[in-house]
């Protein structure tokens, strides 16, 4: 296996070997048009300078235009013919992505910030997508018509061909070395400095409010800020190489013109196209083609580019899947209704991270629970360790008496949902967003369900209702209505244990205090009775229905109920 990332991440792509080559055949038209228009032109402007009967120009004149029309027509059909083969592959890597990670350990993506993620399934992607439209295609069109020009060249004089050769490699070799040199300094440099910015960034946006309160949203700030003046001082570092490159193509076709020219001359001799001389048809020829030839090469310190970006990217995208690894493989135990999730010294925790526990949950059907305590305390990992999104540290979890790893995979995610308080909400329709959780919702039922969770007057005054979009993922609306949606979005799932992160945070006091109380009893109206709630918050209204409420710090864990003692362990 190659452990080149960029090697190994291109397969994601499924690039369809035809539309590759046929975005490259155009991409050669079109600078062949150039290589061929450049040519005629210094015939022709050489040919009527001796001034020939008009008629002996007449299909050069044509030819020019053709070509000059040609040249145009191939760029478009080239663009088409590159970004649809990009475009479907990007499509195709983030399909194989999402699969990898879906059958893969859900630990993976789940032990990443939202921002990193994102990041990764995104950004990334695309930075696979362009290596095909600025790095491989280019290149490809590079190779053949810098070795046609060379040919054509050669042909005339054999000596500038050799001088167009060394130019060409000059600006098609050493221009992208040092582009790439440049482009990997600053990358390297700056992709951590990056990514962390995102991450900070995330973090301040959406949990703006909590860190205001606790003091640290100033400091979260700075941090980003931090973090993006690093980034720019990685790029500030890589100026001088790409300085370079980017003056070593006009350096290598000013060399190129001035010895074609000096040879032309020098092969014209003093007879001026006497017999065994050059003529001026091929001397025109031999100082504006050249010219021509550099087009094809200019674009090469991009690709150069492209390539590094693509390689820092690949890494990242497959260090998420090596995380992920291969298929996991789940049992074909089926789930069904009423669910019956039991904890036995349920011991919860991410590989290299301190531990709480032990847990003993029972969690039969229409139960309410509700767990409490501070940030950190291992809360939302017990969530995910309840959900099979986390391997236990030791115990087991069950559903209908089979532990977890025994369940279909398929039956548990739709009998046992976690939503998690950063849930991502998707840059289309309010309707669309709800349909994440259940892709048969009717505009009825979801109109209902944001109206149960408080949203329906705000609903009603949006220009298109349910069909508004939700622009920039979400960052247009308050981080109450987002809760809200993400809330309505667990509510309108089929799951039967729902497993909910902070579902009221970003609400103002009496809302959230309102809405758990609604969560919590079974009467309250807002989910089935015999849907099994876990809830996790910081703080629980005083007057809830819980049946049951664990509260979790440093690795202990108290269960209170309305009939039993308190119970502590460690």
């Amino acid at each position: 296996m190659s452990r080149d990332p960029l090697r190994r991440a291109l397969p994601l792509l499924e690039l369809s070997p035809r539309r590759v080559l046929y975005a490259v055949a155009a991409g050669v038209a079109t600078l062949g048009s150039a290589l061929a228009l450049a040519a005629l032109s210094a015939w022709l402007i050489t040919r009527a300078w001796q001034m020939p009967p008009v008629l002996d120009l007449t299909v050069a004149v044509v030819a020019v235009r053709a070509l000059g029309i040609s040249r145009g027509l191939f760029r478009y059909l080239e663009r088409l013919a590159t970004h649809d083969a990009a475009l479907r592959g990007t499509v195709s890597a983030r399909a194989n992505l999402y699969r990898r990670l879906a059958t893969g350990d859900p630990a993976a993506p789940a032990g990443l910030r939202r921002g990193d993620l994102l990041a990764r399934t995104g950004s990334d992607i695309d930075a696979l997508g362009d290596v095909v439209i600025r790095a491989l295609v280019p290149i490809a069109v590079a190779l053949v018509l810098s070795g046609a020009a060379v040919v054509g060249l050669a042909l005339i004089s054999p000596a500038a061909a050799g001088v167009l050769a060394v130019a060409l490699l000059v600006s098609g070799v050493l221009a992208p070395m040092l582009s790439a040199r440049a482009s990997r300094m600053a990358e390297t440099a700056g992709a951590e400095a990056t990514a962390r910015y995102a991450a900070t960034s995330v973090l301040a946006l959406d949990h703006a409010a909590e860190l205001r309160v606790a003091g640290r949203l100033d400091g979260v700030v700075t941090r980003a800020g931090g973090y993006d003046a690093e980034a720019v001082r990685a790029t500030d570092r890589a100026a001088a190489p790409s300085a370079f490159a980017a003056a070593a193509t006009p350096l290598a076709i000013g060399a190129t013109v001035l010895g074609a020219l000096l040879i032309g001359i020098v092969a014209y001799g003093p007879d001026g196209g006497s017999p065994g001389g050059m003529t001026p048809m091929a001397l025109g020829i031999l100082v504006l083609l050249p010219l021509s030839a550099f087009e094809a090469t200019s674009s090469l310190p991009a690709a150069a580019i492209a390539l590094t970006r693509g390689r820092v990217a690949a890494a990242r995208v497959m260090d998420l899947l090596d995380r992920s690894g291969d298929h996991v493989p789940f049992g074909t135990t089926d789930l069904r209704a009423p669910v019956h999730l039991t904890a036995s010294e349920l011991w919860c925790g991410w590989d290299g991270s301190a531990v709480s526990g032990p847990f003993d949950l029972d969690l039969v059907s229409g139960l309410r629970t509700a767990v409490v305590g501070p940030s950190g305390a291992g809360k939302s990992t017990l969530l995910m360790t309840l959900a099979g999104l986390l391997p236990p540290a030791a115990g087991t979890v069950q559903a209908n008496g089979t532990d977890l790893p025994g369940v279909d995979q398929h039956a548990l995610r739709r009998e046992v949902g976690y939503f998690a308080e950063d849930a991502h909400l998707f840059d289309t329709s309010l309707l669309e967003n709800l349909r994440v959780a259940r892709g048969d919702l009717d505009e009825g039922d979801a109109a209902a369900v944001l109206d149960t969770v408080g949203l329906g007057e705000w609903v009603a005054s949006l220009p298109r209702g349910l069909h508004t979009t939700l622009e920039a993922g979400g960052r247009s609306i308050s981080g109450g209505q987002r809760r809200r949606i993400l809330l309505a979005r667990a509510l309108v799932s089929p799951a039967r244990v729902l497993l909910l992160d902070e579902p009221t945070e970003h609400l103002d006091a009496r809302s959230g205090e309102r809405v758990l109380r609604a969560l919590l009893d079974r009467a309250g109206g807002l989910v089935d009775p015999d849907r099994t709630i876990v809830v996790v918050t910081h703080h629980l209204p005083p007057g809830t229905s819980a049946d049951r409420v664990v509260e979790v710090d440093g690795g202990r864990y108290q269960v209170d109920t309305e009939s039993d003692e308190v119970e502590t362990k460690r």
